[in-house]
């Protein structure tokens, strides 16, 4: 399979690519999703517009700075290239971690429980990751290795691992079972963290095939931190059951 031309259609001269429209689907199924089931989580759907407004932005922002500042080489000096997001170049980490900024400011700020913000958001952002990461196999990006798989992709004058969509595909199956578990939960939080640690397990496996990995010294990057926040959040799970457990008994 060889991807298709990245450009969508071209508007005013103005080249519309598909890694851009594939993005902002997802955000806009994610955004509709939270406003929908909000009331479930003792939260005002009026807020979740509120809440992209500030969401959005910080995580595009964060996205970009956090993989310009591991591929520093690539874009010192060149502001140009570092503010130009159309051809490609957004880590998800960094977009997760400055979202999680911007909630916890708006929390305080309108009175919220995060954890029950994060339950809420965590299933819609794997399901906007489940859409966005096709978007790399616009822009011929984020694969593996060469493989004779029969469902490899031609990528760079080879066969390689279409490793976009294993995690397209664990994504959407993650996005399934947290909805469904989220009907189910035991404990505010719940759903927060088992993103958390199955997102990094997938991404820790998956990351090992990739050949475009931003690298902490000799170690991946998505590796390294994948293992923190799988700990994190493993951790953060226990104490959050624990006290559940207190608080009923």
């Amino acid at each position: 399979m060889r991807a298709p031309n990245p450009v969508a259609f071209t508007l005013f001269g103005l080249d519309i690519r598909w890694y851009g429209i594939l993005i902002g689907l997802g955000f806009c199924i994610a955004i509709l999703l939270c406003y929908k089931r909000a009331p479930k989580h003792g939260i005002q759907s009026d807020y979740i517009l509120d809440f992209a407004i500030f969401l959005i932005p910080a995580a595009i922002i964060g996205a970009r700075a956090y993989y310009v500042i591991f591929s520093w080489d690539n874009y010192a000096g060149d502001i140009g290239k570092i503010l130009d997001i159309r051809g490609g170049g957004l880590a998800i980490h960094g977009g997760i971690i400055a979202g999680i900024i911007a909630g916890v400011c708006i929390c305080r700020y309108r009175k919220i429980k995060f954890l029950e913000l994060a339950d809420l958001v965590f299933p819609a952002v794997a399901l906007a990751q489940s859409i966005g990461r096709w978007g790399n196999f616009f822009n011929s990006e984020a694969h593996g290795g060469p493989t004779d798989l029969p469902w490899a992709i031609y990528a760079d004058g080879q066969y390689v691992h279409p490793t976009f969509l294993y995690e397209s595909l664990w994504c959407l199956a993650l996005f399934i079972f947290l909805m469904w578990l989220d009907q189910r939960r035991s404990f505010p939080g719940q759903i927060a963290c088992l993103y958390g640690m199955l997102y990094s397990l997938e991404r820790g496996l998956v990351e090992q095939l990739r050949t475009d990995s931003l690298m902490i010294g000799p170690f991946k990057q998505a590796q390294v931190l994948s293992l923190c926040v799988f700990l994190v959040c493993l951790a953060a799970y226990v104490i959050l059951m624990k006290k559940e457990k207190e608080k009923r008994s």
